[in-house]
């Protein structure tokens, strides 16, 4: 089994562009229509695709890959795949304690959108019309500011959803960090898989932006201070690639085989627990009738092994 550094450039650059996508969803803040776009069905869509990605390419190929690995350091394939199991529950059980961690910091972390909704009922009469929710409620904040006359329960609506924002943020940059491992883990594998997957990553880090940029700017007014904490949220993506680098570099030859199948194992459990903690549910949140959800998971599956047949043409 062969894990290329070579790729390790590559890799570390898809992980930095798919940590960098929640720019596009916190984007929003500046461009009314994307919020428009923002629909719950376009989101469940993109969430169920991504999900599917993830879920192929964690038990066919990376779970596969854990197995090669430990084979290749010399042990016996049936304890080989025994370890490669036990790994994908470490890391499965790892992210389960990421996320639990994720909704201590971000209790509310499930209704983010359902709260923006009624943060934008409460604007002003008329703020609605022509797509200018947006500007409308920054504007009544900057004017309400300069006037020092809030009302008291416009003040602690402001200050619940700069809360709100702020949390979000750090929630998502938690659990971003095992999202980037897994990311620069798929591009040493192929840089094709890694695409594949950070493509996955991408599409949920979307609606993560949009998530921590439109409190900030509902309760600040200012786009830029959402759009910018909105893009240093990614940042721990790249920090997590960093690790995942660093892990495989360092170890030796005579350990490769036995790193790379903790690593690829733990990998697969993370994505695995990943997509069933947080992509699943809330992308049934957003279509609860499963209008577009199951067959975009279907797509994303059939986008996965089509890629992968590709490559081994």
């Amino acid at each position: 089994m062969v894990v290329n550094l070579d790729h390790a450039g590559i890799a570390f650059l898809m992980v930095v562009v798919a940590g960098l996508s929640t720019c596009l969803g916190a984007s929003a803040v500046f461009f009314n229509c994307l919020v428009q776009l923002a629909s719950r069905r376009v989101l469940a869509a993109g969430l169920g695709f991504s999900s599917g990605i993830m879920l192929y390419v964690s038990f066919i190929e990376i779970f596969q890959k854990a197995k090669d690995g430990f084979t290749t350091a010399g042990i016996e394939e049936k304890h080989a795949y025994m370890m490669s199991t036990g790994c994908l529950f470490g890391g499965m059980i790892l992210m389960r304690l990421v996320v639990a961690l994720t909704y201590l910091l971000d209790p509310e972390h499930e209704q983010e959108f359902e709260q923006l909704e009624k943060a934008a009922e409460t604007a002003p009469p008329g703020s609605h019309e022509d797509g200018a929710s947006l500007e409308h409620v920054g504007l009544e904040n900057k004017d309400a500011k300069a006037q020092d006359s809030m009302d008291p329960i416009d003040q602690k609506q402001t200050k619940k959803l700069l809360r709100m924002g702020l949390s979000t943020a750090l929630a998502i940059t938690l659990h971003n960090l095992p999202e980037g491992l897994a990311g620069m883990v798929a591009g040493l594998i192929d840089p094709s898989v890694g695409f594949t997957l950070t493509f996955a990553i991408a599409i949920h880090n979307i609606p993560e932006g949009l998530c921590v940029a439109l409190p900030i700017y509902y309760s600040t007014g200012s786009r830029l201070k959402g759009f910018l904490l909105a893009a240093l949220s990614g940042i721990s993506e790249p920090i997590g690639a960093l690790v995942a680098w660093a892990i495989v570099a360092v170890s030796g030859d005579d350990m490769k085989g036995i790193v790379y199948g903790i690593l690829f194992g733990t990998v697969a459990g993370i994505m695995i627990m990943l997509v069933c903690l947080e992509l699943l549910p809330t992308a049934h949140r957003y279509d609860p009738h499963d209008s577009v959800v199951t067959t975009s998971m279907a797509l994303g599956m059939l986008v996965m092994a089509v890629s992968l047949i590709l490559f081994m043409l």
